[in-house]
């Protein structure tokens, strides 16, 4: 019974993928707007696909079987995944092994590290890893390790490096914290009592317990490694599965290609679940359709008002008040800025001396009169650069928002409203989205949307290609955020305060909205800005293939300019410029990666000051407020033993004066 249910969940991933697969062909002939024209096309393409004599490959207008040609750049792509997530899981369990016993003033700022080792993009690393290459070259004239590939050339070290490191960084992070964990439950302590060493302990039990969580982690990370794949395959010019995607455009190749991902870690994981077992809550809740309408007819001004509070509370936390602030701050000097300034993107053409000769011609390095330098056009990159954050943050936020906003949503009808086994279907349906790149799947549905067709023309106008990209990035990720919001409801339905509140008679509104949505707030403000962190990389991601948000702009003269942002996002100006690290122009782009690094570690810094906040709610202790804790304990005690001996002192002089 478990095979057939697995086959049926493979067939709906089937589905899903096929479906994807024809939508961009039908944007670019047919349009977005045409809804008959994605069941004709889908039906129409569903006869083709079943027909394995249709499954071709072209390439310079011969026609080869598709398997066949796929199979060497697929098994590629796999073993350098793979190997890369191998090294990064082997890595990320050493490092914990090693770090769990160190002292705890070395073990915080590796965590602090870790923190902002995040934030770098993977581009970035791959990018760095080239300059060290080539730096090493130019000192010792040897080259250490290829790091691209020329023709039909294979290279493995860079891109496996490269890979590993993103996954390895958010494994050790997740070690850590659930090593931690586990050492202040009741077993590690008893068995800390018998005598056990902690390596045994940590060996033997602790690892084994937390094997259910990194197996839940793991799709997230294996999520963002396959999207990384797409990157790293095109930075070091890879013939791996990704690039045959962007050569030969028609469904059947994307269909057939995404199948090639998809199938192997769906087998895998599928396989894995049969032996974790998954605890149902019992709890019966009956939310009718009334309920759900009184739920959105919620009084606006409550909800502001909550959400007011909500706020006030965490901006008393350094932390988020730093993130929160730089954020905040930029977003709205960056929209001021552009409305009240005279020029607000200073252009400098040539630099000349006091004789009139001409000392610097665009790109400017860094000066007096451009203090970030500019950019080919002779535009300032600070400008630039505050100009474009009002776009890529606006809408950063507003993505992040919508996405948890409507998991939410759907969430309240996923957890309460449906039966268990009509759960588990869609739990497992949007399981398998975890096994394809976000990115990849972005690139392909956006693509026909945003690439303009030359000299500032597009099929869309501006207004719907802004619209267009919010709502695509928006429902990718929504039915992922559902499930997890209405698992982590039904989580806390199972706490005995509901149990409680249930039995007093409670209606299922009231619990909801007093008992459950308290206690939600702050994990929907954390996935919030997991989710914000996500699109900034989305948009860099995309930003490399030139996909730019609002729209790229496409010259078609003899000597035509490289594509091109039309709103100066972020994304845009990284996307245009990344070949200023092969020409030593470091400055143009630099600023930017950077400006996208500080953003997203605000972000972590809210993140963190969010789980600090909830931590004292609860009666966790956060480090500086463990050690007052401890000082004012120690102050305690040795107030404590004066008084004692003070006391004691006393009674005997007493005793004494009776005696006399």
């Amino acid at each position: 019974m478990r095979f057939l249910k697995i086959i049926f969940y493979y067939m709906l991933g089937v589905l899903g993928i096929t479906f994807i697969s024809v939508i961009p062909s039908v944007i670019q002939s047919k349009g977005i707007y045409n809804v008959f024209a994605y069941v004709k096309g889908y039906f129409l393409f569903a006869a083709e696909f079943i027909r394995l004599e249709n499954w071709v490959y072209m390439y310079k207008e011969q026609h080869f079987p598709l398997l066949d040609y796929l199979r060497e750049p697929f098994v590629y792509s796999a073993q350098i995944f793979l190997s890369a997530m191998a090294i990064g899981f082997a890595a990320a369990l050493i490092l914990t092994i090693l770090t769990h016993f160190l002292p705890n003033v070395i073990i915080v700022p590796i965590k602090r590290l870790l923190s902002i080792l995040e934030t770098v993009p993977d581009l970035m690393f791959a990018f760095m890893l080239q300059l060290f290459v080539v730096y090493m070259f130019k000192k010792i004239d040897v080259e250490l390790f290829k790091f691209t590939a020329l023709g039909e050339e294979k290279i493995y070290f860079a891109p496996i490096l490269t890979l590993s490191i993103l996954p390895m960084i958010s494994l050790y992070r997740l070690f850590l914290l659930l090593v931690e964990e586990e050492f202040l439950k009741n077993y590690t302590e008893f068995a800390l009592s018998k005598g056990i060493g902690k390596m045994r302990i940590l060996l033997v039990h602790i690892f084994r317990n937390i094997f259910t969580s990194i197996y839940y982690h793991s799709k997230i990370i294996i999520w963002g490694g396959l999207s990384s794949l797409f990157i790293v395959e095109t930075l070091f010019n890879m013939r791996g599965i990704t690039a045959f995607i962007a050569q030969d455009f028609r469904p059947i190749v994307i269909a057939v290609s995404l199948l090639l991902i998809f199938t192997p870690f769906f087998i895998i994981y599928q396989g894995a679940s049969l032996f974790i077992k998954q605890e149902e809550s019992s709890i019966e809740w009956r939310l009718f359709k009334e309920d759900i309408a009184s739920i959105r007819k919620w009084k606006l001004w409550r909800r502001l008002r909550q959400g007011g509070s909500i706020l006030f509370i965490h901006l008393k936390n350094p932390k988020f008040f730093i993130g929160f602030t730089f954020i905040a701050g930029l977003l709205l000097y960056s929209v001021f800025y552009y409305l009240l300034a005279d020029v607000p993107i200073k252009n400098l053409t040539f630099v000349k001396d006091a004789q009139g000769k001409i000392v610097s011609a665009p790109p400017h390095p860094l000066s007096s009169q451009m203090l970030l330098g500019s950019d080919r056009y002779g535009n300032s990159i600070l400008d630039l650069i505050i100009v474009g954050a009002r776009y890529t943050l606006f809408f950063g936020i507003l993505i992040a928002v919508l996405r948890v906003a409507g998991g939410f949503m759907f969430a309240v009808r996923y957890a309460f409203m449906l039966k268990d086994h009509t759960r588990m279907l869609i739990e497992k349906i949007v399981d398998s989205i975890h096994f394809l790149p976000l990115s990849l799947i972005a690139y392909l549905l956006l693509r026909p949307i945003l690439w303009g067709k030359g000299f500032g023309i597009w099929v869309y106008s501006f207004t719907e290609r802004i619209t267009l990209e919010v709502l695509i990035l928006t429902i990718l990720v929504v039915p992922l955020t559902a499930v997890l919001i209405g698992n982590e409801m039904r989580q806390i339905s199972k706490e005995t305060f509901v149990l409680s509140a249930k039995t007093l008679g409670g209606d299922d509104k009231h619990i909801l909205w007093t008992h459950i949505f308290p206690h939600l707030a702050p994990r929907l403000f954390i996935l919030f800005g997991q989710q914000f962190i996500q699109v900034m990389l989305i948009f860099v991601h995309l930003g490399l293939f030139q996909l730019f948000l609002g729209g790229t702009i496409i010259s078609d003269s003899i000597l035509p300019d490289p594509p091109s942002t039309s709103t100066y996002e972020w994304s845009g100006m990284i996307g245009s410029t990344r070949e200023a690290f092969l020409s030593g122009k470091y400055w143009i782009i630099l600023p930017t990666l950077g400006a996208f690094m500080l953003s997203i570690f605000a972000m972590q810094l809210m993140i963190q000051g969010i789980k600090e906040v909830q931590q004292r709610k609860v009666g966790v202790l956060v480090p500086k407020l463990l050690k007052r804790r401890k000082k004012s304990i120690n102050a305690r005690k040795t107030l404590s033993l004066e008084e004692e001996s003070f006391s004691l002192v006393h009674s005997k002089k007493r005793k004494m004066d009776t005696a006399g």
